[in-house]
């Protein structure tokens, strides 16, 4: 069974060098996160999310973080009196 007639082409498959493995490699380093200071309380906050200080993004009050704190304190009373 000779391959030239069935159609199979030897494929020469070279190795990388270390010095082409290392330059492919050179954007996948991880980039630090970048911030912002929010608008309405001006503390740092991560970019294009909502402020975890005051709940404000783009200048609209998306979160009521009042509510939320009392949720969480309510919750743990429940769990105090339950123990």
């Amino acid at each position: 069974m000779e391959y030239a007639t069935i159609g199979y082409i030897m494929v020469v498959r070279m190795r990388h060098t270390k010095s082409h493995t290392k330059n492919r490699r050179s954007h996948h380093a991880l980039e630090s996160t970048s911030f912002a200071k929010c608008e309405n309380c001006k503390s740092l906050k991560r970019r294009h999310t909502v402020c975890s200080s005051c709940g404000f993004y783009r200048g609209m009050k998306v979160l009521d973080l009042v509510k939320k704190i009392e949720k969480k304190q309510k919750k743990e009373k429940a769990a105090q009196a339950k123990s």
